[in-house]
């Protein structure tokens, strides 16, 4: 099966950075769309960004020109660079993929594959 494991998290100062990482592993065919999605406490899981596997991104308004994706598709990985970092940033941030996946009776699935998150605290 294939499993998308995030990495990076951590506590920083409104304004600091951090690059969070999320690879994928199993038994993968190719990777469409891969990003980030992030949850707050009492809150509703929203998406942050996404890439392409033609390289097209697309952010949420809230992180448009302070947060950026890239993949490394020999990898299976996508990264989240996050700058200028505001408390409201604060989240548990999860790495989601649309992922095309061999099976073993030779056939292909596409299917929505999640990370299990990792929490992001931006203090003041």
């Amino acid at each position: 099966q294939v499993q998308l494991v995030e990495s990076g998290g951590g506590l920083v100062q409104a304004g600091g950075s951090l690059r969070l990482s999320c690879a994928a592993s199993g038994r993968i065919s190719s990777i469409n769309a891969m990003g980030w999605y992030r949850q707050a406490p009492g809150k509703q899981r929203e998406l942050v960004g996404i890439i392409t596997s033609g390289g097209t991104t697309n952010f949420a308004d809230s992180v448009k020109g302070r947060f950026t994706i890239s993949r490394d598709n020999a990898k299976n990985m996508v990264y989240l660079h996050m700058d200028s970092l505001k408390p409201e940033d604060t989240a548990v941030y999860i790495c989601y993929a649309e992922i095309i996946a061999s099976t073993w009776m030779g056939g292909r699935r596409t299917s929505d594959y999640w990370g299990q998150g990792t929490q992001v605290t931006v203090s003041s």
